[in-house]
């Protein structure tokens, strides 16, 4: 029997009627991925640039999450061509490119991601989760509506050049990164500088002139809900190593602040 996809976060977002709250999944774990699965977020994001995932723990991720409404997007490590080919096709529906700095690089991403003659993807569709093995009709023909890309700003000189990134034909939305951008403009680690946010909202309003939603990280609530306020469509707003290390630093704070007769056994 035929197989239908879920839909990609680029029509979530076109059917959305308020942002849209995500979270990181880094830790690796499939196990971990399914937890925060299920916790309500609108969707999460499977990183391959900063974690310590590869193909076998994306594979096993993007099945652990699949039966709960959450939209799995996958950031890759780069632009590699080879690399985005290999994770669509073990199912990954949304990509998150990092490091787009121009139109003519994320034209490059578009290449990769579409199937010939609008790209260079390579043909496996028989042998691959993609199209559930050709169980999914009309997949080579039309891939395209399956395939969600984003592509990131992360620099001062991509913010400059974000209208023109979003406007090539085959970008979906543009995720603004204020960890690299305030590195870039030499205020590493002080992502909410006055300076920072001011070119964060610069790039927002060049994406959304060009017709596409933005995204952006931001841990701090406030923030977030500024960002939001300044026309954000998806955010990142935690992720789940951060949400245990924290966790884990409250546990012991109050165990070791706690008198002995309080403290419960396990």
């Amino acid at each position: 029997m035929p197989l239908r996809l879920a839909p990609t976060l680029r029509t979530r977002l076109a059917d959305a009627t308020r942002p849209l709250a995500g979270m990181w999944v880094c830790s690796g774990s499939p196990l971990v991925a399914e937890i925060c699965a299920g916790g309500d977020v609108d969707w999460l994001l499977i990183d391959m640039e900063h974690a310590p995932n590869g193909l076998p723990s994306v594979l096993a991720q993007l099945q652990a999450v699949a039966a709960y409404p959450a939209t799995p997007v996958v950031r890759v490590a780069s632009a590699d061509p080879v690399l985005i080919k290999q994770v669509l096709d073990v199912g990954a529906q949304n990509l998150l490119v990092p490091m787009v700095g121009s139109a003519a690089e994320a034209r490059e991403v578009v290449a990769a991601v579409r199937y010939p003659p609008l790209g260079r993807r390579g043909v496996g569709s028989a042998l691959a989760r993609s199209a559930r093995w050709n169980r999914v009709d009309g997949y080579l023909t039309e891939a395209d509506e399956h395939t969600a890309l984003f592509v990131q700003v992360e620099t001062i000189e991509a913010v400059e050049a974000a209208g023109e990134i979003a406007a090539v034909d085959g970008v979906d939305g543009v995720f603004v990164g204020p960890s690299d951008l305030a590195a870039s403009m030499g205020l590493i680690g002080q992502q909410t500088h006055s300076d920072v946010t001011a070119a964060v909202r610069r790039a927002f309003e060049a994406v959304l002139r060009a017709g596409k939603p933005v995204g952006v990280n931001a841990f701090d609530h406030a923030v977030a809900q500024s960002y939001a306020g300044a026309g954000a469509a998806f955010l990142l707003v935690a992720a789940d190593v951060a949400v245990l290390a924290r966790a884990a630093e409250n546990v012991a704070s109050e165990w070791a602040g706690a008198p002995a007769s309080s403290r419960e056994s396990y």
